[in-house]
C-alpha cells in the first residue's frame, strides 16, 4: 500500500483533490495545446512509422531558413494515457523565440507494451533527423512516463538506426528512472511487464559511459516539492548515476510545485524551466 500510494502523484498535491487534478492537469494541457495549434504554424499528425500512434505534432517557428533547434516534448501518463493531442501547451512561449516543437506520440499501453514505446521515441527522433536536416541541435523535454522515455534516448545505440541526433540537451521532469518498483503498483496492470522488460527498459540501469557526443549534452533533472518522496529519490539517484558516468547534469528542486504543475507551466514564458 505504501509503494502505491509513493506512486500515486495525485495524492500528493495539496492544491487539489486527487480526484480532479488530473482532470485539470489535461484540461490545462488541452487548452494550451489549442492556443498553440491556433497561433503556430503547423504540422500535425506527421506519420514517422506505420502504427496508429507513430505520429508527431510539429510547431514551426517563421525562420523561413528552417535552421532552428528544436524541443521534442513527451509526454508523461504512466505510459497509459494521455497524447501528443494535449502535448501542445509549451509551444508559444518557445516558437516566439525560433525554436520549433515537435510532440512525440506513441502507442500507450495496452496496445503498446514498454520495449514497443522505448522504440517508437527512439524512431521518431531518427525521422526527424532525416526530416529536418537542417535542425540545429536537438533538446528532449520528458515529463512523468515521458521523462523515462527521453531518459532511455539518452541510452541509444545509434548504430542501429544509420543516424546521429544532435541531442544537445534534455530536461527530465518527474520522472521514473527505475521501473521494478512500479511491478509492485496498480500502474503494472495495464503495462504487464515482467521483470526482465523493467529492468531493460529501467534508464538507471541503461547508464551509458559519456562518450563524445554526450560531453555536449546538458541534462537538467528537475523534480517538484511536492512529488512523492520516491519520485523525489529516483530523480536524485538517476541524476548522480549520469553525473558518475562523466554526463553533464544539474539538479533543480522546484518548490511551490506538484507532479502536474511542474509541467504545464512551461506554457508562461517567465517560468523558470521555460526559460532554462
Amino acid at each position: 500500500q505504501t509503494l502505491e500510494d509513493q506512486y500515486s502523484p495525485s495524492r500528493w498535491s495539496p492544491r487539489l483533490g486527487r480526484d480532479i487534478i488530473v482532470d485539470a492537469h489535461l484540461k490545462a494541457t488541452a487548452a494550451g495545446t489549442q492556443r498553440a495549434r491556433a497561433s503556430a504554424q503547423t504540422a500535425l499528425h506527421v506519420p514517422y512509422g506505420d502504427e496508429d500512434g507513430e505520429r508527431l505534432d510539429i510547431y514551426l517557428p517563421s525562420d523561413p531558413s528552417g535552421t532552428f533547434p528544436v524541443l521534442v516534448y513527451i509526454h508523461g501518463g504512466y505510459w497509459q494515457s494521455l497524447s501528443k493531442e494535449e502535448s501542445g501547451f509549451a509551444a508559444p512561449p518557445l516558437v516566439s523565440q525560433g525554436v520549433a516543437v515537435v510532440a512525440v506520440g506513441y502507442d500507450t499501453a495496452p496496445k503498446g507494451h514498454m520495449d514497443a514505446m522505448v522504440l517508437q521515441v527512439r524512431r521518431s527522433l531518427a525521422f526527424l533527423v532525416q526530416q529536418y536536416p537542417g535542425m540545429r541541435g536537438v533538446y528532449l523535454c520528458g515529463h512523468s512516463a515521458g521523462a523515462h522515455l527521453a531518459a532511455m534516448v539518452l541510452s541509444t545505440d545509434w548504430t542501429e538506426y544509420g543516424v546521429v541526433p544532435d541531442i544537445k540537451g534534455a530536461v527530465l521532469v518527474s520522472g521514473v528512472y527505475d521501473l521494478e518498483p512500479i511491478l509492485h503498483t496498480y500502474v503494472n496492470d495495464v503495462l504487464n511487464m515482467s521483470q526482465e522488460v523493467a529492468q531493460r527498459n529501467s534508464p538507471m540501469l541503461c547508464v551509458t559511459p559519456a562518450g563524445p557526443a554526450a560531453s555536449a549534452c546538458e541534462v537538467l533533472v528537475a523534480v517538484a516539492q511536492h512529488d512523492s518522496p520516491e519520485f523525489r529519490r529516483q530523480s536524485q539517484e538517476y541524476g548522480q548515476a549520469l553525473r558518475a558516468a562523466g554526463w553533464s547534469v544539474s539538479m533543480l528542486d522546484l518548490a511551490g510545485v506538484d507532479h502536474f504543475d511542474i509541467i504545464e507551466k512551461l506554457s508562461e514564458e517567465s517560468y523558470v524551466l521555460t526559460q532554462v
